[in-house]
């Protein structure tokens, strides 16, 4: 593990030696500077955790060199030493940015105490802006198609007001991608997004996740815990798979869309500000006419509708996706890979049916299974390079129509476990059906959980 960069600054070389000896054996990476000029060079060319910086320095003093170091990117944290007790400095130091402000003589116990915190405040910070930055770029719509263009201009549109957003699209499309955009653009960027997939959450349960419970409302409830609504105040809530609530839940999330309120299990009424960002792979209008979804929830959430196209309909994009998750699996799994201009026409050729999230899973089982740095059309699965059509020796051993779909059907769930690694909401998602009637299909199949993560 790297160490702890720290840079101490003083003009006397005998307490820049006595911090060097002490720091070092403390586990840090120690450099010397002896004057606030020196000091500045150094922190432009190399990055810090932490500077402890002498307040009296020959030529530029503490103070002046302080005001530079904080302004600079990604600043180290700035700890003052002097041997002068003079608070009106010190609160002065505090103004400019400074994380703390030492006395000489020094005590071992102090210097250790605050470098550690001061490190430990820098590394969150740093952890911080890596998030925001993955953020961003997880929250790229990556393509050039005139439908990813028309969906980020509607996105731009859409971020920055409070509407309620429904997002349909296929399994695999990407509509939590959509949502994040849209969080990322709006004004509560600083805030929560937290989001729940309805069709995850068996019925039981999904009320107490949605809206809490206190402790001992019900036989389990050990201890009180907050809802998703109350997690998202102030930000945004996206709730995945809409159409997969039963209604008694639809009632009461209609209920927190019109006053903002609700009740968790067992508790009192709650207020919260949140934005709703809806997502479903169903057709609603038809849900409604079945009496499976409220038309008054429908109208409620459907204040501005985005459609997410399926890939096959912006078969442009695919190369520019896939060198994309080539990149970022790259990255991930220390393996460096490209792909072949050759490939490219069968990945583009090839309908998706899972979409982009199938694409992404095809990429990392690339980058994970092929040995050399470049994948060749040679390398992509026979249904991917056409030479999987389907022959006369399909159709042998089945002696009835009932059979040959029951044999299709547990080879393609089989195969679709295979594309979730195994995850069995994943592969509901993948194959469109609700988890509980996947587990069915399984045990009338023989098929056990995991059989597909291979």
């Amino acid at each position: 593990m790297a160490k702890e960069r720290v840079l101490v600054v003083d003009d006397e070389a005998g307490v820049r030696d006595s911090l060097h000896s002490i720091l070092k054996d403390e586990g840090y990476a120690v450099d010397l500077a002896d004057s606030g000029e020196r000091c500045l060079e150094m922190v432009r060319r190399k990055p810090y955790h932490a500077v402890l910086l002498d307040v009296w320095l020959p030529g530029k003093d503490g103070l002046g060199v302080l005001e530079e170091i904080v302004a600079l990117p990604s600043a180290p944290r700035v700890i003052m030493i002097s041997g002068h007790a003079e608070v009106p400095v010190a609160h002065r130091a505090g103004r400019l940015g400074a994380f703390d402000f030492i006395e000489k003589p020094l005590s071992l116990e102090k210097v250790a105490l605050t470098l550690r915190n001061a490190v430990g405040d820098k590394k969150k910070d740093d952890r911080i802006l890596t998030l925001k930055t993955q953020l961003q770029k997880d929250t790229a719509l990556i393509g050039e198609s005139p439908a990813i263009r028309e969906l980020r201009q509607q996105i731009a549109v859409t971020g920055p007001t409070n509407g309620r957003v429904l997002i349909f699209g296929e399994n695999g499309t990407g509509k939590e991608l959509v949502a994040r955009s849209i969080h990322a653009m709006s004004l509560r960027r600083e805030e929560p997004f937290v989001e729940m997939n309805c069709a995850a959450i068996p019925e039981e349960l999904i009320e107490s996740e949605l809206f809490g419970h206190v402790k001992g409302s019900f036989t389990g409830a050990l201890e009180s815990k907050p809802g998703r609504f109350v997690l998202a105040d102030g930000g945004t809530l996206f709730l995945d798979e809409i159409g997969d609530m039963s209604l008694r839940t639809q009632a009461k999330v209609l209920r927190v869309l019109q006053e903002q309120a609700f009740e968790p299990v067992g508790g009192t009424t709650l207020r919260v500000d949140v934005r709703v960002i809806a997502a479903t792979n169903k057709d609603l209008p038809r849900e409604i006419t079945t009496g499976r979804f409220r038309e008054d929830l429908y109208f409620r959430l459907n204040v501005i509708p985005l459609r997410v196209p399926p890939l096959r309909e912006r078969a442009q994009d695919i190369p520019l996706l896939a060198v994309h998750f080539l990149e970022l699996l790259s990255s991930a799994y220390g393996r460096v890979k490209r792909l072949a201009p050759e490939a490219i026409p069968a990945l583009r050729a090839y309908r998706w049916p899972g979409n982009v999230r199938e694409l992404r899973n095809m990429m990392e089982r690339l980058v994970i299974l092929v040995p050399g740095d470049v994948i060749t059309l040679a390398d992509l699965p026979p249904s991917l390079r056409g030479d999987g059509a389907p022959g006369q020796d399909l159709f042998q051993g089945f002696g009835s129509l009932r059979e040959g779909r029951e044999h299709f059907e547990k080879q393609f769930i089989l195969m679709k476990l295979q594309e979730a690694g195994g995850n069995v909401v994943r592969a509901a998602e993948l194959l469109g059906l609700e988890r509980s009637n996947l587990y069915r299909k399984m045990r009338a199949f023989g098929i056990r959980t995991g059989e597909g993560g291979n």
